[in-house]
């Protein structure tokens, strides 16, 4: 084990908490942990941030003995704190979060949008992390008087989770590019960012790189890597080179593509520049970003609708495909994300009549995605000038209606992961990368999906005018 020890990898994700250990050379399931999704609110989305670190420390005592800790984040949820006590001072606000809506739409009037383009590589968008850095800022109970104090600590999870481990609050470049306060080329906190949304800079946590190291956990297991989790999943499927693409379908869909330089930002193809990893003291690793804000959560809105009772109804359809047939469904259920960045958009069906049913429901719903995951590979392949691979993970890849419709949709094959837990494999990839050790354990052999027939053209520009349809409900009325 290249003198690795044992090694635990924690994945603190939107729905749940999970952890997988490597001992002996023996690849286990630690546990897992679902948490509470609050919504005291129309658009608000919380965490209560002490049930998530007693989450992370369950799974961390249920572990046992280990010598290496990584831990991957939420990316955009933030959390604020008392630096003395550790105390948090308002729960969690989710990256799903939306009450920052007003907030970003007044500092778009003011020209804002300009200055994160070109420092942060980011739009004004509720999803990123510095408006709701300031929500709490003005509106968690003692956070003003902490302030004066010199003991308020705003951040991102990660920050939170780590102040509690190690005793001190840290991020990772991965993690801090997602927050419009990161200069996303000097890899540091960006003074004139700060200042435009009114986030105090003294409050943030210290940047250190994605191999850390961040500190020493209870137990005396050294934490040496802390990462976002869709970027820990780019790493666990060993994607290299300029071109080679990840999709993790999870509560939302996010891809990512690897490039080679600092993307530009403010193209018409809405794909954003991110850093993907910094390992020890080598130049980071930057790639393109485009996420489609429902995608398992569109699953489970069917669930809850009575429209699906298992991972069975996801497949087994026959005929011609949804679209074929003139049924389209928009997964707008948050707003559409890249490359539209249209929050006002809402979720549609179209093309309904008497005849249609649940089954033609859900399958339209499996392709609505599939769709929108063709327009974020399609807006990389024309940016990059290739696609080399295209690898996918997450629960909606269990279903082989899904994974074909995809291929088709995307007319290249797609590799499916042998794991169902790539962002914690690939945290625990990033620990041995940290050691310099080059095993990575887990990694099996992936399945390859080609496409059957890929879709004809004109059934992408069907889906593009389902799309614009969803963009001009959200602004009608």
């Amino acid at each position: 084990m290249s003198g690795a020890g044992a090694i635990l990898a924690i994945d603190q994700g939107t729905t749940g908490t999970k952890a997988i250990a490597w001992r002996g050379g023996v690849l286990r399931e630690v546990g897992r942990r679902a948490h509470r999704q609050l919504r005291p609110r129309p658009g608000h989305v919380e965490h209560d941030p002490m049930e998530l670190l007693g989450h992370v420390r369950e799974l961390l005592e249920a572990a046992g003995p280990v010598d290496l800790l990584g831990l991957a984040n939420q990316g955009e949820t933030v959390v604020a704190w008392d630096e003395a006590t550790g105390r948090p001072l308002h729960n969690a606000l989710v990256w799903q979060d939306e009450r920052t809506a007003g907030e970003v739409a007044r500092l778009r009037a003011a020209g804002v949008e300009a200055l994160t383009l070109a420092r942060a590589g980011l739009p004004l968008d509720p999803y990123f992390s510095a408006t709701k850095l300031r929500w709490l800022l003005d509106n968690a109970e003692g956070a003003r008087e902490l302030l004066r104090l010199g003991r308020l600590r705003l951040g991102t999870s990660d920050a939170f989770f780590l102040r509690h481990l190690a005793g001190a609050g840290a991020t990772d470049p991965s993690t801090a590019s997602r927050t419009s306060l990161m200069d996303i080329r000097r890899l540091r906190w960006d003074a004139e960012l700060c200042a435009a949304f009114g986030v105090p800079v003294e409050c943030l946590p210290e940047i250190k790189p994605t191999t850390g190291p961040f500190g020493v956990a209870p137990g005396g297991a050294r934490i040496v890597a802390s990462v976002v989790d869709q970027q820990a999943a780019l790493f666990g499927h060993g994607c290299e080179a300029p071109g080679d693409i990840k999709i993790t379908f999870g509560t939302g869909a996010f891809a990512l593509a690897l490039s080679p330089g600092v993307p530009e930002a403010g193209g018409a193809d809405g794909l954003l520049p991110t850093c993907a990893w910094r390992l020890g003291d080598a130049p980071a690793r930057h790639a393109l970003d485009g996420g489609i804000l429902a995608a398992g959560a569109a699953l489970e809105w069917l669930g809850e609708a009575g429209l699906v009772q298992g991972h069975a109804q996801l497949d087994g359809f026959e005929g011609p495909s949804a679209l074929e047939r003139g049924i389209a469904f928009v997964p707008a259920l948050a707003g559409l994300g890249c490359p539209h960045w249209d929050r006002a958009a809402r979720g549609c069906w179209l093309g309904l009549d008497l005849a249609t049913g649940p089954a033609e429901l859900r399958r339209a719903v499996l392709e609505g995605i599939a769709m929108r995951a063709a327009e974020l590979v399609g807006a990389m392949r024309a940016r990059l000038g290739s696609v080399s691979r295209v690898a996918v993970d997450g629960g909606l890849v269990r279903s082989a209606f899904f994974r074909g419709f995809l291929a088709d949709a995307l007319g290249q094959a797609v590799e499916v992961a042998a794991s169902p837990d790539m962002t914690a494999l690939g945290t625990l990839h990033l620990c041995l990368a940290a050691i310099g050790s080059s095993e990575r354990p887990g990694a099996g052999e992936r399945s390859r999906v080609e496409p059957r027939a890929p879709l004809p053209p004109g059934l992408h520009a069907r889906y593009a005018r389902a799309v614009a349809l969803s963009r001009a409900w959200g602004r009608s009325g």
